[in-house]
């Protein structure tokens, strides 16, 4: 079985005296009460830690790891269950609604929705900054810490039991009918693409910028190849968002068949840097590459 990814053991390091210090005891009762909540008792509350804890509180305590490498390990144990899951329950539904289901149920407006329920926001250790700013409330980090905890639980305890957590996840989840769950741009240009028969857009990162814990990202999105909308944000996913707006808005003016070179720039013009997309706000969050 996998190992964390290399806190150290030993006696809790703590940040700065201005962030929130919650004492041993206290803290136990709190993952205990987690645990419960989330429907898996760890092996190891190291795990459970490193998945709970922000890079903000890591930067501050030193030598301690954070939840970004078990959300990208979160992220895909996720996606694997959630297609599962929805390839079983629908059987015979088409490609494309499995596609905009699973967009759905792994959005960030799903997974924060969920984290808020289970006082996910409790147990996080946050540095001063991310303390003050409200982090315990903000959706984008609640989503990305409640994919660590996916991670997390299958490093702890391996795929099925993961496959419980995330289903017990999922069938909260989809208690929502499908056109009452939030629709966000991404969301909104795949369904609008596959609507017209074709491929899903692409996504890619083609600039990032700034310091460590400050990044800009800046996302370009391609359909079929053509240029359609660029975005820029603090995450991979709140670029991602960008971009699809931007697309969003052009999507009528790319041609029903595969672009000639001059259609092609007339694109790229329209999606130009200077009508760049922004996003700071909730929709940000860590991201993959491609659509759905």
């Amino acid at each position: 079985m996998p190992t964390s990814n290399g806190a150290s053991g030993g006696a809790e390091r703590r940040p700065s005296r201005t962030s929130k210090i919650v004492p041993v005891a206290d803290r136990s009762e709190i993952l205990a009460a987690l645990e419960s909540r989330l429907g898996h008792v760890f092996r190891s509350r190291e795990l459970l830690d490193d998945a709970l804890t922000h890079r903000s509180w890591a930067n501050e305590a030193g030598g301690v790891s954070h939840y970004e490498r078990i959300e990208f390990l979160g992220d895909a144990v996720l996606g694997l269950v959630t297609a599962d899951w929805l390839f079983e329950l629908h059987a015979g539904r088409a490609e494309g609604e499995l596609s905009l289901r699973k967009s759905m149920l792994v959005s960030e407006d799903a997974l924060a929705s969920y984290a808020t329920k289970i006082a996910l926001g409790e147990g996080l250790r946050l540095g001063a900054g991310e303390e003050r700013s409200g982090g315990r409330l903000k959706a984008s980090l609640l989503a990305d810490v409640l994919e660590a905890l996916f991670g997390a639980v299958y490093l702890d305890a391996g795929f099925e039991a993961a496959r419980r957590v995330v289903r017990a996840y999922l069938e909260s989840a989809s208690e929502l009918p499908l056109e009452q769950r939030a629709v966000d741009p991404k969301t909104t240009l795949q369904e609008q693409v596959q609507a017209r028969g074709w491929p899903l857009p692409v996504y890619s990162v083609v600039e990032e910028s700034g310091p460590d814990h400050d990044k800009i990202f800046t996302v370009e999105v391609r359909i079929r190849g053509d240029l359609a909308g660029r975005g820029i944000g603090r995450t991979k996913k709140g670029a991602e968002q960008a971009a699809a707006g931007g697309a969003l808005a052009v999507l009528d003016s790319l041609p029903a068949s595969l672009a000639s070179e001059a259609s092609a720039a007339s694109v790229v013009s329209a999606a130009s840097p200077e009508s760049v997309a922004s996003v700071d706000g909730p929709q940000e969050a860590p991201s993959d590459s491609s659509a759905g």
